[in-house]
Formats: C-alpha cells, structure tokens, sequence
C-alpha cells in the first residue's frame, strides 16, 4: 500500500505497517490495493496480511495488522474517490424535529443507493451526503416523494444536487489527542486555493474526509501529501515566461542552487513550464533546469501567452508560481486571471505596478483575498533590497519623510562616465553598444523609466498617484526624442543635445559638483530630474551602473537609511527574481 496514488503523487511511498481499520478507511475511500471483505476474515482471527508489489517482490512490502507500532508519519495515507454528487436537504422545517433524518436515509436506503459520506451542522439546518453521481438523480426523485407535503409548505428548500466533485480522505489513527493535524490539513489546501465544500469527521479521529470540486483532486493529493510525509521537503511549481537574458541567466541560477536547496533547505523547485516569444513547453514532472533550451526547442508547440496562461490554469497544480521575466504589456495583462486561480506572480515586469493605481489596488487585493504572493522586488532596483527595506519600515511603524534615488543603472554610467575626455554622445553611444540602454536609448534617455520606479516607491509608501502626476525632466531635446529613426536620432543628439549636456556638465564641475539623474518623493509629489550634487551628498560618489536609495524617516531623520549597489545587469536581476521565489517557497 502506497501513502496516496502514485498515479496522481508521484512522490508516494510505501507503507510499511498499517492498522486494520486504516485499512479499511483507505479502501472504503478509493484505495484499489485491498478489497474490504477480503479483509474481515483475518480481521477477525487477528492475522497480519502481507501486501507485496507483484514486480519487486523482494521489497518488504505493507504489513497490515491490529497494532502497528509507533509510526514517524501522523497520517497512514490519503485517498480519494474521484466522481461523486452532492446531495444537500436544508430548511427551517428540519430544525429540532425529531426523525427527519431517519426518514431521509430510510428513502435513501429504500431506493437501495449507497451514502459515501454524511455531514450535518449543528444548527440542524441541513443534511448533505455524498453520492455515486449516476444515484443523485434517483436519489432526489425518492426523497422529493417521501417529503412531498414539506416541500410544499415550504418547510423544506427544494433538494440540491451538486456534481464534478470527489471525496479526499487523510486516515491515520496518529491523529487521535495531536492537536494541530486539522490546521495543517486545511491550511496546505487553503494556500493552494483548493475550495472545501463540505467535512466530515468522525469522534474516532481515524479520518478527516472533504468534498471538494472534481478539477482540484490532484492538487489536493499532492499538497496534503507534501504537509505530511515529505519530513518538510517545499515542492514549488515554477512556470517561467521569457527566456531572454534575465530569464536564461535565472534559469542557471535554479540549475547551480536547486541541489543546495534541496539538500539544505528543503525546497524543491521544479520547472513544469517555459515560454519564449516562440515556442512553450509544458511537462508535469519537471522540465530539467540544464537542459530546458533542447526540450523547449525539440518538444514545444508554438507559443501563445493566452494559452500558456489556460494550460497552467488547467494543469492546477499546488505550490504554483508564475515568473513573469518579459517586458511586455500583453503578459501584466494576464495577472489577475493568474492571481485569481491561487497562483503566485514573481516578475522585474514594472509595467502592471505603474497602470493605473487602480488596477495596481486590485491586484494587491486579489493577492490577499487568495493567499498568494505578488512579489516584484526587481521592479526598482534590480537585486537591490529597496521594496522590502521600504515595507519594513513601514510595516515596523516608521513614517516616510522623503526618498531621493538613483534608480538608472544606464543614466548613471552615463552621466558618470561623461567627462572632458567622453562626450555625452560617446557614452551614449557606449552604453547602447554595452547593452546598458534599451535598443532605442531614447526610451532610457527620457526619463520615464525612473518615473514608474519612483511611482511605484510613491504607492508602495501609501500615497496614490499615476504616472502623469510625476514631472519627468527629459534628457533630451524635444527633437531628438521625436526623431523619425535611429539614424535621424543620433545625428540629432550629436548636433544638439551633446553640447547642451557639456555645458551643463562643465557648469556644474566649476562648481565642484557632478550631475546625476535624481528621483525624488516628498509632501506628496515625485518627480525626476538631472541634480547636480556636491561632495558631500552619498550621491556624489555613486559611478557606473550602480544605484542608491536614500530614505529619510522619522527614524532616520538625521542620518538617512541608504541601499546602494549594483541597479543594472542579468546576474543582479535574475538574483533577485530567484530570492522572491524562494521567499514564496519557503513559506
């Protein structure tokens, strides 16, 4: 006997002893290993049976017997039957009458139809069973004839019938006087947005069974199964979407850490999904981190986002966290369907934070109502700690005052790399030849990018603004932004922008300062804009593709909190998507 289906857990295990009536409750409740009748006749003489696997008969097999000892595992095993109705009579007209219940299942029984499960609240309101699916209907048609006058009257509600649902039973006599058993069976189906209908469980405390809809049987297995008999073990479902250079670069990461993780932490992160723009793959028990580019480019079929979105929805696994690594609006545009079904969303993707305050509200909101994350620490500074050292100040009970940061790891190499040597068009076309700038630099020049990250510090400290409520100063000339292509672009920014910008420069080095690309927060506003910083500011020395956040709070109002480090780069980046994700596993 196995600890559940390995059809349906693959990471089942044997049993080595159970009792007889753990037994027979595995059994009544789906397990095919052991007819129940074959069992009393033993039962009654208190012989042991011996179970062996017919392929490996050298294993030792399950032993069942009247006491099996002490065992490691609370539970026994877990099991299901996976098609049964719901048939629910509720009404005023039961309520602290004497024999309804009687004559309810003397209809049922007459009409020779076999209960699976009962349930009543003790308000006396209701009685709900569990049926065979092909009995409901001749069930309802017996018990609307035996209550015909309570209908009637009103007295009772006309009978429900609920279908595509199945029973999951946990049996385990270790249950019995262990308080807590329930809190992790119920939280390890809570957090995985697994919806119980209905409980039942008897005072021996020998089984905990649940109705639940038919579509979440596998999920609920294999999430019960890990509460119990994985000694700890946090299986995380991972479906990634974009393969550029920080998902690539994050998909090495999981391959050189997961070993570690497993052995250390015990995490097992397991790839069941990968899309690019081209083709998406999907595979149940795990695509292999080393070698997903050969899988995806041998065995994917052409890539979809709304259908990668339906399939992982369909393939309604536990543990489920969807890695948005693209830059792309169409993908944010699938987050709330994503949320809405349990899953958790890690992505650098700033664009769904930076919609409409609004929408930004709601997904937050959805997060909360399903028990799942949304975590986007990337959005601001790359692996940079700027999202959560500013909610635990928050959370902690400080109050902010003022943020300034550099948050452009391209304007800052920019503008620090700009000397009397390097032109602002040297640089420019540097960072762009590097890879530090979008293809079009313009879309890094102009500011805006720092403007969502500055909007998202803003909402993420409790002051709702959009977009258009940050005064973004450009980098660049209205001609050279509006240039009709790449060519016109950089002959526009050699002709004019290059000396406006060395003039700025210079004026500002007579001075004994340095420009930088600032962001800034404060009473209520934001706003960005080139600053020029003396010595004595933290921001003056701050050269490359570094970033820094300073937070000036009522705790430190006198020596601001500082975060500073690398704001740019697939390694950083990638790092910090890879700690959300652990955070999220590790919960």
């Amino acid at each position: 006997m196995m600890t559940a289906d390995p059809r349906k857990v693959p990471r089942a295990i044997a049993v080595e002893k159970i009792s007889y009536a753990e037994a027979m409750e595995l059994s009544h409740f789906g397990a095919k290993v052991i007819y129940p009748p074959t069992i009393l006749p033993v039962l009654q003489k208190g012989i042991n049976i011996q179970i062996k696997n017919t392929f490996k008969p050298q294993d030792h097999g399950t032993i069942i017997c009247t006491d099996p000892g002490n065992r490691k595992n609370t539970l026994s095993g877990i099991s299901s039957i996976d098609d049964i109705a719901l048939i629910s009579m509720q009404g005023s007209g039961l309520q602290g009458v004497s024999g309804m219940a009687s004559r309810l299942f003397q209809t049922v029984s007459r009409a020779k139809i076999n209960i699976i499960l009962i349930t009543q609240g003790s308000s006396e309101h209701s009685i709900t069973f569990a049926v065979l699916p092909n009995d409901a209907d001749q069930a309802q048609k017996a018990i609307e004839e035996e209550f015909e006058l309570e209908l009637q009257l009103g007295l009772i509600d006309p009978i429900n019938i609920e279908r595509e649902l199945s029973v999951v039973a946990a049996v385990g006599e270790n249950m019995k006087n262990i308080p807590g058993i329930s809190a992790t069976f119920f939280e390890a189906l809570g957090r995985n947005g697994v919806n119980v209908k209905a409980i039942a469980q008897g005072a021996s405390e020998l089984n905990i069974s649940i109705i639940i809809f038919k579509k979440d049987v596998r999920k609920a297995l294999n999430a019960i199964h890990e509460a119990f008999f994985l000694s700890g073990t946090k299986t995380a479902n991972l479906f990634i979407a974009g393969t550029g250079t920080i998902g690539a670069t994050l998909l090495e990461q999981i391959k050189a850490q997961s070993e570690k993780l497993l052995n250390e932490n015990a995490i097992d992160l397991r790839l069941v999904g990968v899309t690019n723009s081209r083709k998406m793959l999907f595979k149940r028990e795990s695509i292999h981190s080393g070698n997903w580019e050969h899988e995806l480019e041998e065995n994917g079929v052409k890539a979809d986002i709304n259908a990668f979105t339906e399939k992982m929805l369909e393939m309604n696994m536990r543990n489920s966290i969807f890695i948005d690594n693209t830059a792309h609006q169409i993908v944010t545009d699938k987050y709330e369907d994503i949320l809405n079904a349990s899953i958790s969303i890690v992505t650098p993707n700033k664009i769904a934070n930076a919609s409409k305050s609004e929408r930004y509200a709601n997904l937050h909101q959805i997060a909360g109502k399903y028990g799942v994350k949304f975590l986007y620490e990337t959005n601001v500074g790359a692996g940079l700690p700027i999202i959560s050292t500013l909610k635990d100040l928050i959370q902690s009970g400080d109050k902010i005052i003022k943020i300034e940061a550099m948050l452009s790891g391209s304007l800052n190499y920019i503008f620090s790399k700009c000397d009397d040597q390097y032109s602002f068009l040297d640089v420019v076309k540097e960072a762009h030849e590097k890879g530090y700038t979008e293809p079009d630099p313009r879309l890094d020049l102009s500011g805006m990018d720092v403007a969502r990250k500055i909007l998202i510090l803003s909402r993420e400290s409790g002051i709702k603004l959009e977009l258009t409520d940050v005064q973004v100063e450009n980098c660049l000339s209205q001609e050279s932004q509006n240039a009709e292509s790449m060519d016109t672009f950089w002959k526009k920014l050699e002709k004019i922008d290059n000396a406006s910008f060395e003039a700025r420069r210079q004026g500002a080095e007579q001075q004994g300062k340095r420009l930088k690309y600032v962001a800034k927060l404060e009473f209520g506003k934001a706003s960005t804009q080139i600053q020029e910083v003396d010595p004595s500011h933290p921001f003056y020395n701050v050269s490359g593709t570094g970033n820094i956040v300073s937070f000036t709070t009522e705790r430190y109002r006198e020596i601001p909190l500082v975060v500073i480090g690398p704001g740019a780069g697939a390694e950083v980046t990638a790092a910090g998507v890879f700690a959300d994700i652990i955070r999220i596993a590790n919960v």
